[in-house]
């Protein structure tokens, strides 16, 4: 599994490790608004955890733990995954997840991560895009994703809430 470093951060494959910081920041609810309302419980996020890992194990990609390279502080994940959403329409490419503590917003933190991971999927995966679904009210994750060079092509609804589609070329298909 894939290490990534960028000149602040340290990208590692979600681990069991990860358990507390994460049950922390799943109780934010500034992190959880945009998408999961009301937060996670513990058990609710040693399973998603349990997921994380598992998608290494499955598919050879998933949500990396995003760390400040000089500290070690929990910043946050971001990821490549394959989570067979029922979406329609369907997602046909890897789908690039991304959150971020809100201590940490505002630092470039996000982009820093998601360039990696996104420079990481054009050079591994080299898949012919990328995709990610981003709630309409998410203001700083639409405007990371149009930095980052998604561009919607769809609007629906996934379980019961409006969510935009977006897609990003890979490094093989430009």
């Amino acid at each position: 599994m894939t290490v990534l470093t960028t000149a602040r951060l340290t990208l590692t494959p979600a681990s069991p490790d990860d358990y507390d910081d994460l049950v922390a920041l799943w109780r934010d609810e500034a992190f959880t608004r945009f998408i999961a309302p009301g937060g996670r419980n513990a058990e609710e996020v040693w399973m998603r955890l349990l997921r994380d890992v598992g998608q290494w194990s499955v598919r050879g990609y998933g949500n990396w733990t995003v760390r400040l390279a000089d500290t070690g502080d929990h910043v946050g994940s971001v990821g490549a995954l394959d989570f067979k959403r029922v979406l329609d329409p369907p997602f046909d490419a890897p789908e690039m997840g991304w959150g971020i503590a809100p201590r940490f917003h505002g630092q470039g933190l996000a982009q820093e991560a998601l360039d990696a991971a996104l420079r990481w999927c054009d050079a591994v995966l080299k898949a012919p895009k990328t995709v990610c679904m981003i709630d309409p009210t998410n203001t700083p994750s639409l405007v990371l994703a149009a930095r980052t060079g998604f561009r919607e092509y769809a609007r629906t609804t996934y379980k019961t809430a409006p969510v935009i589609l977006f897609e990003r070329p890979g490094a093989t298909s430009t």
